[in-house]
């Protein structure tokens, strides 16, 4: 199955998916295990450029209890200039206090020293339970392991390694053709719960050998990240630990200059790897069956808190899991939205069959609609009063399965 199978991304022209993955020139990156997890699970990855002049943006959850490995990251790493990367999953070192800072700190100079670059050049990142110290020696020793197991295709290991919750395999290794020749693009990630449309119980690595200065890393990464993982929901409950990191090796010796059409071409290509990968997220959803998009279109102070009410709700979310076509659902939280306006002129479309027109009922042929809302990808297009306003938000169904994976996440 391709790579871009949402109906809701475009696979843009000259972007060839590689076969099997392996990482862009100047990567390597390893998988291990070093005891967090049960059972032997991979739960320690390691990722590495080995060129000096490697730049790399950053982007983080905007929680206000964030994980002790961002607070370290932001606090001691230069985000422009990241070489490496040291992530544990099984346990998100968050509300762990001074201890757990002391601890990423630890971490943190283990994979320098492992890698071989300086300290401030090393982010880290940890997902999993919170609340709990981490087990520092067994990271350290999994850090040292995953150093000798370094490899140019072991992005596969490494995107096993950061999961938690996750059903489904997120990574990808894409060839992008420029006007010098062709440059390589990875993304590994993980994500299915505490997904919340301010980012996400997310961890997202994106590596490429272009050559792209730290100011233009920042920017494409600012400008997809706002169209992708700032767009999704599942549950609406917002991480400690989310972290997007952008790495440019500058391998293949290709520039991507500022305001030409190689970076348009490029800029599209990561667009649509950020935009898939936040779909796929929304898809896993911890025992998801659809995926919802909701467009709110109308008053620009409304648009955006009017997708979140339709995103967040138990009722819209339990009846797109039963493919039930209530759009009764819908305008009752685009009500709660917007509380205390007057009566509202709303219009709702389903997969584009009108079902509500200026608030009451439109009328429409029943059965397309029952059959619009099984399939596996569901439109609704929402139309409020005002203008210069218009957003999008990808949310998952909540469903039977993610109660019983939450009732039962420590014990």
């Amino acid at each position: 199955m391709s790579f871009f199978r949402s109906r809701w991304v475009e696979h843009p022209e000259g972007v060839v998916e590689v076969p099997g993955g392996g990482l862009p020139k100047g990567f390597r990156a390893a998988g291990v295990a070093c005891g967090i997890k049960a059972g032997g699970a991979k739960d320690l990855g390691l990722l590495v450029s080995d060129l000096p002049d490697t730049t790399s943006a950053a982007r983080f959850s905007s929680s206000a209890a964030l994980s002790a490995p961002i607070l370290l990251t932001k606090r001691r790493a230069r985000l422009d200039a990241l070489r490496a990367a040291v992530v544990n999953s099984g346990n998100a070192n968050a509300a762990t206090g001074n201890r757990g800072v002391d601890d990423a700190a630890k971490t943190q100079g283990a994979a320098a020293l492992a890698c071989g670059v300086g300290e401030d050049r090393v982010a880290v990142a940890s997902t999993g339970v919170i609340g709990v110290p981490l087990p520092t020696e067994q990271i350290i020793v999994g850090t040292l392991a995953a150093s000798r197991a370094l490899r140019a295709d072991g992005d596969r290991d490494f995107a096993q390694a950061i999961r938690t919750t996750d059903a489904l395999d997120k990574r990808v290794t894409l060839d992008v053709e420029l006007s010098a020749g062709t440059v390589r693009l990875s993304a590994q990630a993980k994500g299915a719960g505490m997904i919340s449309p301010r980012f996400a119980t997310l961890l997202v690595f994106v590596q490429t050998d272009a050559v792209l200065a730290a100011q233009d890393c920042d920017l494409l990464l600012g400008v997809t990240v706002r169209r992708s993982f700032e767009r999704v929901s599942v549950d609406g409950q917002l991480s400690t630990s989310d972290t997007v990191l952008l790495m440019a090796s500058g391998g293949s010796g290709i520039e991507v200059a500022p305001d030409t059409n190689d970076e348009r071409r490029f800029g599209l290509a990561l667009d649509a790897t950020m935009r898939q990968l936040a779909l796929t997220v929304v898809r896993d959803g911890e025992g998801a069956r659809r995926v919802g998009r909701v467009l709110v279109r109308g008053d620009e102070h409304s648009v955006v808190p009017v997708a979140r009410a339709v995103a967040d709700s138990p009722l819209v979310k339990t009846a797109l899991y039963g493919g039930d076509p209530n759009w009764g659902r819908i305008i009752q939280a685009v009500g709660a939205a917007l509380a205390g306006a007057a009566p509202l002129a709303v219009d709702i479309r389903i997969e584009g069959i009108p079902v509500c027109t200026a608030g009451a009922l439109a009328p429409h042929d029943g059965r397309a609609l029952r059959e619009a809302v099984q399939r596996e990808e569901v439109q609704y297009e929402i139309d409020i009063p005002g203008s210069g306003g218009e957003t999008e938000l990808f949310f998952s169904d909540l469903g039977h399965e993610y109660v019983s994976i939450n009732a039962d996440y420590t014990t």
